[in-house]
This record gives C-alpha cells, structure tokens and sequence, in this order.
C-alpha cells in the first residue's frame, strides 16, 4: 500500500490498463482494468493483474470482466468497485478524499463523460472532472499546447485511438474511432480462426501483436513468426501451430488502415497555419498501438509528415493527465 496522503490524483481510465498519477509523486500504480466477480453472490473476488491472469481460466462461478469498452463504461457498478480499489490502493491508510482527474476519449457523450465523473466520486472521491484524451496525452508527451502553435497527437488505446490537432490550450479538430488495441487482438483472433481452424485467446492474440505485428506488410517479411497453442474447431483437442509475421500483420491490416484515414481526416479538417506547423514539428504518437512496429514509418509515408513516437508513450496520458491537475483551480470553475 502507498501512504501518500489525500494528493490530488489522476487516473487514466483505460480499456486495457488502468494509471494512477499522484501529484508530486508521479505515475504509482500501473494495473490491468480488469475485475474478477462472483456471479452467484456478486462479491468482487480480484482487481487488476490479479484478475487478469484469471481470464479464460476461471471457474463457471466467477467471471473476469473488463467494465470498460471502447473507452467507456460499460458496466458502472464494477467500474465503481474498480476505482475504488485503485483509490484506496493509491491512498493507503490516508482517511482524506481527493480530487481526482480522469481522462475520457475525445468522441465521448456528456452522458458517458458524466457517467466517468459519476463513478469517480461514488468511488471515493471529493470531486471529479474529466480531460480529454488527445489533450492530456499532448501534456504528457511534451507539446507546447499552451502556445499558439498547432501540434498533432495520435493516441492509441485499448479501445479507441483519438487524434487531434492542439493549439492555444485547446483542441482544434479531432476523430475519435473505436480502433484500437483490442480492435488488433480480435482481428488476429478472427485471421488465426478462419486460417487455421484454430482459436486462441485475447492473451495469446496480444502476445502475437507484441511479437509479430507489424503495421507494414514488406517489413514483416523480415521478422520471426511464432508457435501458438489453441483449440482445434475440427476436433476440439489442443493444437500447436507455427505462424509467420506476415500471417499476423495481414490480420491487422484493416485496423492500421482505419487509423491512418483518421489522421488523415483530421489533418483535412486543420487549417493552413496549424497543418503547416504539424508538417514543422510532425505528429505525435502515444499510447500502447504506438509501439506496433513500422507504423510510424507507414503512417509518415502515407502522410507525407514526419512521425514520431513519444517517450513513454504508454505513461504519456496519466502524466498529462496528473499535470493538469495543476490548473485543478481553472477546472473547478468550468
């Protein structure tokens, strides 16, 4: 347990992975957004990575969920319990509430952002107040996003990848998709099922992303393919079959080019001045897709604009978030 004492705190929500920023302490706790619940008595068994290592392996009585999809709640009591969990994971034996900051993709609705802030205070905070994703993820990767100078941001998630173009403290344009991480897992499930008559599971699909994916075709050619274990749709037994970097990246193919026609979409909607400092200082990208191999070469070559990828880039949104609980004083007025 950590014993910070009631520090503001800044948590970014996500599909796959849950952050927690302290301020003044920085990133303390990384875990999987993943809950363990016993269906016949609704009790929360586990959170987190501990909770994750049972998915696919559980008894018919306890179910491992993700309460989040695509960025969003999808099942607000376990969320709740989740949050909570983290909070007082972060807080240690502190008694006091804290304010507590919480990103949400760019294309949210104010229902589902009010549903964020909802769950945060039943979870145990004073207050709560959301940033946007993109924005929050310019912060922690450094932009100058106070400046009157645009700059371009594409972060990758679990469940949705948000693009926009930033300048003078606010977002210019922006797409929100739900393609993503888990978008790449299910399509390799799908590709690994119709090709070989086999399937495997979201942790073997990640695991082959990690490995093998590779946003360009011709580059995959070049790197090592993989032995995975599943079950044989034909005779229901476990099967171990050999597949190639080319194998997984095709799957994947229709994702990548999802994500570079929303980019592209966004840089349509820029104006001159800002498109010409994105073509100046290049775009930004974060989050975990960000480390999917080649695609910051496909994405410049399909762009025409210099890539690159942040620092970091799977902490950028909790920092950005957590530094924006320095101008709290400006949120709690809006």
């Amino acid at each position: 347990m950590f014993g910070f004492g009631t520090k503001n705190i800044g948590i970014d929500l996500g599909t796959a992975n849950t952050i927690v920023y302290v301020d003044g302490k920085g990133i303390v706790l990384r875990e999987p957004s993943v809950v363990a619940k016993n269906t016949k008595t609704g009790e929360i068994v586990s959170v987190g990575s501990e909770a994750r290592d049972m998915i696919g392996r559980t008894p018919a009585s306890i179910v491992a969920i993700r309460p989040m999809k695509d960025g969003v709640i999808a099942d607000y009591d376990t969320t709740v319990a989740m949050m909570k969990y983290f909070i007082q994971k972060t807080l240690g034996r502190s008694n006091g509430k804290p304010y507590v900051m919480v990103c949400v993709p760019s294309g949210v609705t104010e229902v589902e952002k009010r549903a964020v802030i909802d769950a945060t205070r039943v979870a145990g905070a004073r207050d709560a107040y959301v940033i946007e994703e993109p924005f929050a993820a310019a912060i922690g990767a450094g932009l100058p996003v106070m400046d009157p100078t645009g700059s371009m941001v594409v972060d990758i998630g679990g469940g949705t990848t948000d693009v926009a173009t930033i300048s003078l403290g606010g977002i210019v344009s922006s797409r929100s998709i739900r393609m993503a991480g888990d978008k790449i897992d299910d399509s390799i499930i799908y590709h690994v099922r119709q090709k070989f008559n086999l399937l495997i599971g979201e942790r073997t699909a990640e695991q082959l992303k990690i490995d093998c994916g590779s946003a360009s075709l011709e580059a995959a050619e070049d790197l090592e393919g993989s032995t995975i274990r599943g079950r044989d749709l034909l005779s229901g037994l476990p099967k171990t079959v050999e597949i190639s970097s080319v194998d997984v990246s095709e799957a994947i193919q229709e994702v990548v080019s999802e994500i570079i026609s929303a980019i592209k979409e966004t840089l349509e909607e820029t104006s001159p001045e800002i498109a010409s400092d994105v073509i100046d200082h290049g775009i930004v990208l974060t989050g975990g897709g960000a480390l999917l191999k080649n695609l910051s070469e496909v994405i410049a070559d399909e762009t025409k604009v210099p890539v690159f990828i942040a620092n970091e880039p799977l902490d950028c949104v909790a920092v950005g978030t957590g530094e924006s609980l320095k101008s709290i004083d400006v949120m709690k007025k809006r």
